[in-house]
């Protein structure tokens, strides 16, 4: 089944974590966490947005920053910053720092107490490295935390998000939500992704961001009805 047009009152939802992760890199996570967090924060809920964990520069926290509406500072958002544009364990070595999943889960479990909301996005995909002994799924099964998967609507985007979904363990696989993100120009099998998604047992919370026209900001993009009701029905 797909998601797009039902009506929910995010003000009386209960304390949840949401962690956001992707079939890759660039793929949108930042956009969909700013786009859940002002959409929450304007609603009454008490919600803010973590990277903890990020290499190379540090433009994707900035971006959830701004979206918190100073909630949380920069440091909070973003505990675990390294220089080189690689996976975070790698640039972290070269800092001859480390990073371990203990710290990095002591964190969260803070602001889980601070915020009724918390929205988490990892780095890079499911199973990339973020420090020493942990991924993202790691994080995801210790908090636990909800999984949205994300990935541009493109052609091969079935077998990706198929393959994320089945690298996470059942508990958390039945919790999971996958965004479709429309692409600028959109391909043969756009418009069949979704449906065809919905077909398989494990995929069947599946939501479309419409393509934005290139737009990053958050309030902007709050004023189109087709994004706020995709948004609503995701953190049901």
């Amino acid at each position: 089944m797909v998601w797009r047009y039902f009506r929910f009152d995010v003000a009386g939802m209960k304390r949840t974590t949401f962690f956001i992760t992707g079939t890759d890199t660039g793929v949108g996570k930042t956009l969909l966490a700013a786009l859940l967090t002002r959409h929450l924060r304007k609603r009454g809920v008490n919600a803010a947005s973590l990277k903890p964990v990020c290499s190379g520069d540090r433009a994707d926290a900035r971006v959830l920053h701004a979206a918190s509406a100073g909630a949380l500072t920069l440091d909070e958002i973003n505990p675990w910053h390294f220089r080189a544009p690689i996976a975070p364990r790698l640039a972290a070595r070269r800092e001859r720092k480390r990073v371990v999943l203990a710290d990095v889960l002591l964190h969260v479990r803070a602001m889980q107490k601070r915020f009724d909301v918390v929205l988490i996005e990892g780095a890079g995909g499911l199973l990339s490295p973020l420090g020493e002994d942990f991924d993202s799924r790691d994080l995801i099964v210790a908090l636990p935390a909800t999984p949205i998967v994300v990935c541009p609507n493109r052609l091969g985007a079935v077998n990706q998000i198929l393959l994320t979904l089945a690298a996470l363990p059942r508990s958390a696989s039945g919790r999971a939500r996958a965004v479709l993100m429309s692409p600028s120009k959109p391909d043969a099998s756009t418009s069949t992704n979704a449906g065809l998604l919905a077909e398989f047992p494990g995929a069947r919370k599946i939501f479309c961001l419409p393509w934005l026209g290139g737009c990053f900001d958050p309030e902007k993009v709050l004023k189109d009805s087709r994004v706020r009701r995709m948004l609503r029905v995701l953190v049901k």
